[in-house]
Formats: C-alpha cells, structure tokens, sequence
C-alpha cells in the first residue's frame, strides 16, 4: 500500500483572475497535497506530475508554466543540447531533486515528494517510477 506523506506539494494548477479593466494579471500557482498514483508508466506519470509546467507534449508550454519565475525548458530537445545523446544521469537528477533546480524543490524535498523517493519496503516503487520518467523523457526527445 503506498503511503501519502501531506508534507510534499505538487504544483497542481494556475489560477487566472482578470482585472476590473480586463486585464490579465499574473498567474499564480495554487499548491494542493500531490496525489499518489499506482502507475509505473512514464508517459502516464508524466501527465500526473510533469504535464502542469512543461506541458503534455514536455515542450514547456503547461498551465502553471506561466506562473513560474522561470519558465520550464523544453524536455524534448535535451539531447539535441548534449550533441545527441540523451543526459541520463542530469534528468535523474532533476526528477529526483539531487540537482539544484529549485523548480523541482529541494534536494532534501523534492515537490514529488514520497511519490518518486519511497523509503523502506516502498523504495523499488519509487525508483521503478522514476526510471519509467527517464525512459519516457528518452522516448519524446525531437528527432
């Protein structure tokens, strides 16, 4: 049974309001407890964590991507950026919090939380989720 720890957030959704004039004002993020999930599918974990700030199709283009001090890159020209090859070890980091994107969180908190970094009996789930992460951001890299 997977636990739900209600210290970690997931940046969820963006909130638009229009100003009296019609004007839009600057998007803010609501953060909501992240919601665990049984898939260990990457495209599917993808759409449940990933998808609301680099978009459905990774290209950086989510709804709460407005709202961020500093936009999302595009996942799918990683390779491209390091001559071809895909950064295996640089996107684990990133996904795990063991880099300094503070976007992902802390390295101690990453905003996925207990979802990618089980403990104890639970620890082979989180890192089976994270290597279907790895390999789906693999398979969606521009040709």
């Amino acid at each position: 049974m997977i636990r739900t720890k209600t210290s970690y957030f997931l940046f969820i959704g963006v909130v638009v309001a229009l100003g009296a004039a019609g004007a839009q004002t600057k998007p803010t993020i609501k953060e909501v407890p992240a919601k665990m999930t049984r898939s260990l599918d990457g495209k599917e974990l993808f759409g449940h964590y990933c998808a609301v700030c680099h978009g459905v199709d990774g290209k950086g283009g989510g709804p709460a991507a407005a709202a961020l001090k500093r936009g999302p890159g595009d996942l799918t020209q990683l390779s491209r950026k390091n001559s071809g090859k895909f950064p295996t070890l640089a996107v684990k980091m990133s996904i795990t919090g063991g880099s300094n994107v503070m976007e992902h969180g802390t390295r101690d908190m990453p905003m996925w939380g207990s979802v990618l970094s089980e403990t104890g009996q639970q620890m082979a789930m989180g890192q089976m989720r994270v290597q279907a992460l790895l390999e789906y951001v693999e398979q969606i890299q521009a040709k």
